[in-house]
């Protein structure tokens, strides 16, 4: 079974904890917001070790190299089977400064054509509220995760 690691970064603004989330790039998400955006985040290389995979998949996601500390969220299983082990750690991030790594697939399909996407398309701060309808239905939890370290951190 495929597993995938991601890292959700965190800072504390004016109107509470906000949360960077990103959109996927690509023709399939082009036009879908609602429940489409992820925590950066790909798939583990055999034998990876997830917080590393997690860390290398933000900076190619992003452009950024985080820095930890980093508290352990947990894991979650997607619709298709798939884990997906997540971090959390405080950090800003200007999304203006995006710089995602590109995947190619064949566009429009069946045109023999292929053409280079980013993996992610953009980057945007959210209240945990406000990410809770744009995340994946299936990291949600993470939010809620996320929420109840902050409370207990105080």
């Amino acid at each position: 079974m495929a597993r995938s690691a991601g890292l959700l970064m965190y800072r504390l603004g004016p109107r509470g904890p906000e949360v960077l989330l990103a959109h996927p790039g690509g023709p399939f998400w082009a036009r879908k917001d609602e429940g489409a955006w992820t925590l950066p985040k790909g798939e583990l290389t055999e034998g990876e070790d997830a917080l590393a995979g997690a860390r290398r998949e933000f900076g190619e996601e992003t452009g950024h190299c985080p820095s930890g500390p980093f508290g352990d969220l947990g894991e979650v299983r997607m619709k298709s089977g798939k884990r997906v082990q997540a971090w959390a750690f405080a950090g800003d991030f200007d999304p203006a400064q995006l710089r995602s790594s590109t995947f190619e697939v064949e566009w429009p399909p069946r045109s023999g054509r292929l053409q280079q996407f980013a993996e992610v398309d953009r980057v945007a701060w959210f209240t945990l509220d406000e990410a809770r309808p744009k995340l994946l239905p299936a990291q949600q939890p993470f939010l809620d995760r996320l929420a109840q370290a902050l409370r207990e951190a105080g």
